[in-house]
């Protein structure tokens, strides 16, 4: 025989256990690992249902099926879809994009812009990440909360970051006095990553070598020096 039971909200099918027959062991709490091993499927589910099927044909039963998760735990812990996309675009983000910390990087400016640009395309250029704007693009007008949590969470994250950086007084005296610090933000990753919209309309058969990528971020650099210095 199979029970349901709830482990911090999540369910747990156990087969072949029967609390009443002598000489069973209770269950416990599930382990740390457990509980991260389950919280990671369950992104992982959510963020392959989005691409495949479109935010708005997902619902959180559907997830819940597929990541074996009551619906309940998807509310308690993430306070709805939204909330739960939102979780799926950090962790993306932090496995894809992790930074570190620009307000403290004290390497030549020149090679921080290069090193942020070259992992800025890694990101945008990767198959999933381009399919995840194609989506969001798609269904904005429709799902504006959904594109809210998308620009917070992803390219408005990427913005403040690159704001901070530039808002640095080391970093300000680079510069032209007369431009802010939000305006060189948006200038230097619209001459990194040139004509974004050419990748959202059509498919590329290979993923762009990290050489080409290079290239892409020196031509880039070299643009918006030539501009704002």
């Amino acid at each position: 025989m199979s029970n349901s039971i709830y482990f911090d909200d999540t369910v747990v099918v156990i087969t072949g256990v029967d609390s009443g027959t002598p000489g069973c062991k209770a269950a416990g709490r599930p382990r740390a690992a457990d509980m991260e091993a389950r919280a990671r499927n369950l992104l992982e589910t959510a963020e392959c249902l989005f691409l495949e099927k479109g935010y708005s044909k997902v619902s959180l039963k559907m997830i819940a099926r597929e990541a074996h998760v009551a619906v309940r735990t998807i509310y308690v812990k993430f306070s709805g879809k939204a909330g739960l996309f939102n979780a799926v675009l950090a962790a993306g983000r932090s496995r894809y994009f992790n930074i570190g910390d620009m307000g403290t990087d004290m390497r030549p400016l020149e090679q921080i812009l290069s090193d942020f640009g070259l992992r800025y395309l890694r990101l945008v250029s990767m198959p999933k990440i381009v399919s995840l704007r194609r989506m969001v693009i798609a269904e904005a007008h429709t799902n504006p909360e959904m594109a809210i949590t998308y620009n917070q969470a992803g390219p408005g994250q990427t913005k403040k970051f690159l704001i901070r950086f530039f808002e640095r007084a080391d970093i300000k005296i680079n510069f032209q006095d007369d431009i802010p610090a939000d305006t060189l933000a948006i200038h230097f990753l619209n001459c990194i990553q040139g004509d974004p919209e050419y990748s959202l309309l059509f498919e590329k058969k290979i993923e762009p070598t990290d050489t080409e990528l290079q290239h892409k971020v020196t031509l880039g650099l070299n643009l918006f020096n030539g501009t704002v210095r």
